[in-house]
């Protein structure tokens, strides 16, 4: 593991070649000045950009969390911010710097947020109107939808996706008690879920938790990180927005939500717009995404060690592409959620929130 001084390092090399990487796409011509921001993600590097006209951020990735090619990966991304943007709840796109000898990966620009990290639980209105708004969006036709993951069976999708980080369980260092808990969980999933009014696949991002958004002073909800949007179920993001695993994952935005705030939540999602559900189906929904956070915290565990892609391809989850702080505070919050208290603090908040919603 690189000491701080490589990463300060790392980042200054990276900051020089967006320069280079910008100059070569002639689109340097009106920046005034860059400044690195806090690496507070295992996927992007993020460059704020202050221009003469609006100003951009520069998505850097470290990585692909979809295990994709350099080049795929960024067409992936700009399809989700292109898509989402309809909804004026997440940044716009304005260019792609293609993979090259400055940037192997390449990068994003998309416009600057202006805001504040969401606070809970007063800004869930505002988050809630956020994903209302894009799972309201028109979902094209089935030969429109890629590049973005759009799988007939959505509910399959996710449980075969769960199964296979599942497959890190052994290879993590678990404690037989939280082992046999988030097995048990595991062979607990539906094997379908009823096909109810309002579970049509929507755009979804995949990633709502909620230190993925700013609040602008208009009190706007934006959703900044796109890099996993999908069509798929709202209830997976309604789930990462508010579960346990996701409200204390982020320092800045960190909150723990009863089961009255968060079904609160549900209910004003439901209000601003979005497709409705069951209420037995969106709990499913949200228990796989907490079954899908807890196997990812078992593979991270079992992959960090690791040194980095020295071909920059694919997915990548060496500690040596993140500081050491940011290291520590994603290894301290994985070895909280795989405990066997929070688990099952967890599993009974479910229970819980079913009473809550009224079912």
């Amino acid at each position: 593991m690189p000491d701080s001084v490589s990463c300060a390092d790392t980042r200054l090399d990276a900051h020089d070649a967006l320069a280079r990487a910008l100059a070569r796409a002639s689109l340097a011509a009106d920046i005034r000045a860059m400044r690195p921001m806090a690496d507070t993600g295992l996927a992007h590097t993020h460059v704020w950009l202050s221009r003469d006209t609006i100003d951009w951020v520069a998505r850097l990735p470290k990585q692909s969390q979809m295990g994709l090619a350099a080049e795929e990966n960024l067409a992936y991304q700009a399809a989700c911010f292109a898509r989402a943007s309809r909804s004026g709840h997440t940044p716009a796109l304005h260019g792609v710097l293609p993979p090259g000898p400055e940037l192997p990966r390449g990068g994003l620009l998309v416009s600057a947020v202006r805001g504040r990290p969401a606070r809970l639980p007063e800004d869930l209105p505002a988050v809630a109107e956020a994903l209302a708004a894009i799972h309201g969006l028109d979902v094209p036709l089935e030969a429109e939808r890629p590049p973005l993951h759009a799988p007939g069976d959505p509910w399959r999708a996710m449980r075969d996706e769960i199964a296979r980080q599942a497959e890190w369980l052994g290879h993590a260092g678990l404690s037989r008690e939280a082992r046999t808990r988030i097995e048990a969980e595991l062979a607990a999933l539906p094997e379908h879920l009823p096909q109810a009014p309002g579970m049509a696949p929507r755009l979804i991002s995949f990633d709502a938790h909620p230190g993925n958004f700013l609040v602008t002073d208009s009190g706007r909800a934006v959703l900044v990180d796109l890099e996993k949007c999908r069509y798929g179920l709202p209830g997976f993001d309604l789930a990462h927005a508010t579960l346990y695993t996701s409200t204390t994952w982020d320092l800045n935005s960190r909150a723990v939500l009863s089961p009255t705030e968060v079904a609160d939540f549900y209910r004003h999602w439901r209000r601003a717009g979005g497709a409705t559900g069951d209420t037995s189906s969106l709990l499913a929904c949200r228990r796989a995404m907490w079954l899908w956070s807890l196997t990812w915290c078992a593979k991270w565990r079992a992959q960090h060690g690791r040194d980095r892609d020295a071909d920059a391809a694919g997915e990548d989850w060496s500690a040596q592409l993140s500081d050491n702080a940011l290291v520590a505070h994603v290894r301290e919050r994985v070895e909280h959620y795989l405990s066997p208290a929070v688990i099952d603090r967890v599993r009974h908040e479910l229970d819980e929130l079913r009473l809550a919603l009224g079912d």
